[in-house]
């Protein structure tokens, strides 16, 4: 499965803070279409590895807690200044 897309929150579409994604769109999957953040941190605990960033060199989309117990998702680091979740289109 892939993330191609994503949604800011409102008011955050400029931003570059993974917490202020509100959804992502996955596709390859039975239901393709926009997960909240908190539902795609769930199924990646699950199902670690099962999600990929639809830009090379597709990282894996990891599951993450912010500091206030926040839960969303990142992908795994692989040395850009902006995580690869961050340069997908935004709607």
């Amino acid at each position: 499965m892939y993330a191609k897309k994503i949604k800011m929150k409102y008011g955050c579409r400029h931003s570059n803070n993974l917490q202020e994604i509100d959804e992502i769109y996955v596709d390859g999957c039975t239901n393709p279409g926009f997960f909240k953040k908190s539902v795609l941190y769930d199924f990646l605990k699950k199902n670690p590895g099962s999600i990929k960033v639809y830009i090379y060199p597709y990282p894996n989309v990891v599951p993450a807690l912010s500091s206030n117990g926040e839960k969303y998702v990142r992908s795994e680091s692989n040395n850009i200044f902006f995580d690869n979740l961050l340069q997908l289109p935004r709607i």
